[in-house]
């Protein structure tokens, strides 16, 4: 099949719709004009991207580089088809349809029928009058015209100036131009900044000494100081800031409408005094400070079926309230953060709210505080969440080959021992199709990956470790808890069965909702195989001298165990917005710190048993480090980026045991990887992935291992239209070895190239992909296709005229650019990328 004929019809189409005015002008009425696009010039000190924010009005989208308008296309296209009469007409026909309906069931008594008919009627009513009130589909889908408005565009110079005396360019100015093309406006929006005002002085005043002085202690010149430019968005900080520091200091009925600003521009030279007043109230003359008198805790708040009066348990002057006695007292008390007799603190109440949820038995927590009766009494409600729960999930798995059914089902038990414990049961099956790790050249097929297996763990809320008491409490704001595993995996594959049995024990812990830490002590994996296939066995034993892949030892008996740290930070809510970077401020990123040591234990205990026990085990050390952040653009288009890094250094004495566990090496290609070659297919190094070795057998399906890791993908998303988003993406990398692999014949024959990583040739070594994607947005599950093609392939060898360098690496440069876009991999994925 070849790409010319679809690539020219392609062309042929763009040509057209831009030889028919797709950007929209031939719709526009006598005396309109298209806004094609609005600029802002000379803005040097103000932020460009807040000043965009008064646009009045948006030009139309167009397509990334070319200048057409689809969306406007689908828009008219709909809005021919489009007459509010006709479908109140057929609103009208269903109402009466319905009514006779429902008349029919009622005569038969016929209760349920009737209130389905009627919520049926109420469905097909709403979508008709969504259809009348925002367009049929295409008309939702598409963008109706953008008519240049002058009025609107006044508008939105007279705000930006606003905005300009609001950062303190008092003096400031915006003028506006309006430049027409062919009947397209491009309208020039000009900042004219002069000097701004800056801070001479800053005073607090209030009556209350005891919050001057806390102000001025904890705050003066800390937000707002001298000499910097004055910015009312700064005041407006520095009033929230007043507020948060006298709620967390005892002031519970405090709020920010007792800070005023009183700000004189009249003493010159460009200068602005402020006067920070913090009011007292009008009915009490003063702000009281609030000290806790009591905590009550009702740890079952809305359970019902019990008569009678609750229980009451006393544990650290805390009385807990309840039907039936459930929860060790002395856990909850560590996760309960504010205490009688202290000031009230808006802080401390949200914390304990917030590492209450985190034991994940209770639905929700409820903190109310009560000042009648002269008393200050904190109010703790729990509702808690069913003992049992069970969950099944059925789909497809397009994690690394072609899609196949899979079954997950797990069932909780909350509070197992009474002391907020819990213990999680799941299981997994399902069946994958890969491709065969061996076969005849000329028959690769495909074949079903059968995979298995089920976990047990135990968490515990808190650090089973012999600490003091003191410290317990301490710890209780970090979420700290510890999880027991194991767990048994199973998979059958047409060469092999391999089967892992696996036991951790892990320590997590947070800091607020930016860090996660997780601590694995101990984490032990049995591992054992069976070889089905004599040719595969073949391989094995040929796999590190004739293919320089360690595969033979990853299918030996092995006990591989380790000790890992994770750290992980996220900034600004990254993973929690629409993927778009669009439902939070600031710049969302997420950094992922991950140090493992393998084989720890062995150097303090030996390896004697292992050795009479003919287990297989590896020493190692790795380091792997994760970085990823959204860069806003626009309201619906970002910018993202990857950066991932790692390396793995075995160390075992004997040099033939320096190997890795297989699970433990790197891997580059993938749906989450470099999307132009297959999962795990890419490198090491610029090694060639020729197609038969030595032994006749099919290897280039061969997964490709790496020591040392370097990738990193930059993706430019937009939303098109509905739920469906476009992506844009280039990415780079590859894997590579800290050692060559040598043989009698010379290094890694048959195969061609070098795999060693070194900082003198690793830069042309790295692998270059770009294409482009589609995600399907289902709010529950976003389903994405991504089709890439390779850039530049470090592992091309092509010869010319007998040149001993090889040539063309690029795409194009000896190659034929529309074989390669042919050739290219469409990955299949749940979810982004990054």
């Amino acid at each position: 099949m070849t790409v010319r004929p679809s690539i020219y019809n392609i062309s042929l189409f763009l040509v057209s719709l831009l030889a028919t005015g797709c950007l929209g002008t031939r719709y526009l009425d006598q005396g309109e004009y298209l806004l094609y696009e609005q600029q802002i010039k000379s803005a040097k000190r103000v932020n460009e991207s807040e000043l965009s924010d008064f646009y009045r009005q948006e030009p139309n989208s167009r397509l990334p580089i070319l200048p057409i308008a689809p969306y406007v296309w689908l828009y008219q296209e709909g809005q021919k088809n489009y007459d509010p009469e006709e479908i109140e007409q057929e609103a009208e026909q269903v109402r009466e349809q319905y009514k006779q309906k429902t008349a029919k069931a009622q005569s038969k008594g016929k209760d349920r029928k009737v209130q389905r008919l009627e919520r049926k009627k109420d469905e097909k009513l709403a979508k008709l009058e969504k259809k009348k009130e925002e367009g049929n589909l295409f008309m939702r889908w598409g963008e109706p015209l953008s008519v240049y408005d002058s009025s609107k565009a006044e508008t939105a110079r007279r705000q930006m100036e606003s905005y300009l005396h609001t950062k303190g360019f008092f003096e400031g100015e915006v003028n506006h131009e309006v430049r027409v093309d062919d009947r397209q406006v491009t309208s020039i929006y000009t900042i004219i900044e002069k000097e701004p005002y800056r801070i001479d002085s800053i005073t607090y005043l209030s009556d209350d000494t005891t919050i001057l002085n806390l102000v001025q202690d904890k705050i003066k010149g800390k937000i707002v100081k001298q000499n910097q430019i004055y910015d009312q968005d700064e005041l407006g900080r520095l009033r929230e800031s007043i507020e948060n520091l006298l709620k967390n200091n005892g002031y519970y009925d405090f709020s920010r409408q007792y800070v005023e600003f009183r700000v004189d521009s009249t003493i010159g030279k460009r200068k602005v005094r402020i006067y920070t007043l913090v009011r007292e109230p009008a009915k009490r003359g003063f702000h009281k400070q609030f000290e806790l008198d009591s905590i009550i805790f009702t740890t079952d708040a809305d359970v019902r079926g019990y008569s009678g009066e609750r229980k009451v348990s006393t544990f650290d002057d805390v009385p807990y309230r309840y039907h039936r006695y459930q929860y060790y007292k002395k856990i909850l008390g560590r996760r309960v953060l504010i205490h009688r007799d202290s000031l009230y603190s808006r802080e401390q109440t949200l914390e304990t709210q917030r590492q209450l949820s985190n034991l994940d038995v209770f639905k929700f927590i409820n903190i109310n505080y009560d000042t009648t009766g002269g008393k200050f009494i904190a109010n703790i409600y729990a509702s808690p969440l069913k003992k049992f729960q069970t969950s099944t999930e059925v789909g497809l798995n397009v994690s690394q080959g072609l899609p196949g059914p899979f079954v997950n089902a797990s069932l909780q038990v909350r509070n197992v021992f009474g002391g907020l414990e819990i213990l999680e049961l799941s299981g997994r099956a399902g069946i994958e199709g890969v491709p065969p790790v061996v076969g005849e050249a000329t028959n690769s097929g495909v074949f079903a990956s059968r995979e298995a297996g089920g976990n047990l763990s135990l968490t515990f809320p808190q650090f089973i470790l012999p600490l003091p008491e003191r410290w317990k409490q301490d710890l209780g704001r970090l979420n700290p808890k510890t999880r027991l595993q194991t767990g048994y995996n199973y998979v059958d594959r047409p060469e092999y069965t391999r089967t892992n049995f696996q036991t951790s024990m892990a320590y997590t812990w947070q800091k607020g909702q930016k860090a996660q830490y997780v601590l694995t002590p101990v984490d032990f994996n049995f591992i054992d195989s069976r070889i089905k296939s004599d040719t595969f066995r073949t391989i094995l034993d040929n796999s590190l001298e004739t293919y320089g892949i360690p595969l033979n030892r990853s299918f030996e008996p092995s006990f591989v165990t380790s000790t890992s740290f994770t750290a992980t930070l996220n900034f600004n809510n990254y993973g929690s917005t629409d993927l778009l970077g669009n439902q939070t401020r600031g710049t969302p990123s997420y950094l992922r710190l991950f140090l493992e040591s393998g084989g720890t234990l062995l150097n303090f205990f030996g390896t004697e048993a292992l050795d009479d026990a003919n287990l297989a085990y590896f020493k190692f050390l790795k380091f792997n480090p994760d970085f990823r952040q959204y860069i806003s653009l626009s309201r619906d288009k970002t910018l993202a980026y990857r950066v991932n890094v790692g390396v793995a250094f075995p160390y075992n004495r004997d040099p033939e045991d320096q190997v890795l566990p297989y699970e433990k090496y790197f891997f580059a290609g993938g749906s989450n990887s470099i999307r132009a070659w297959l999962p795990r297919r890419l490198g090491p190094g610029s090694i060639s992935p020729d197609s038969v070795g030595s032994s006749g057998y099919f290897v280039y399906n061969l997964e490709q291992p790496g020591e040392v890791l370097l990738e990193a993908s930059v993706e430019y998303r937009q939303k098109l239209f509905g739920f469906v988003n476009g992506a844009l993406f280039v990415d780079a990398g590859n894997v590579w070895r800290l050692r060559e692999f040598r043989t009698d014949s010379g290094i890694n024959s048959p195969r061609q190239g070098s795999a060693q990583f070194a900082f003198n040739t690793f830069i042309p070594q790295i692998a270059v992909g770009a294409g482009a994607g589609l995600r399907f947005d289902f709010s529950f599950l976003i389903l994405r296709f991504d089709y890439g093609i390779k850039i530049y392939d470090p592992a091309r060898k092509v010869y010319d005229r007998g040149d001993e360098e090889p040539t063309g690496r690029w795409i194009g440069q000896k190659f034929d650019l529309w074989d390669e876009i042919a050739n290219g991999v469409l990955n299949i994925g749940i979810g982004y990328p990054f």
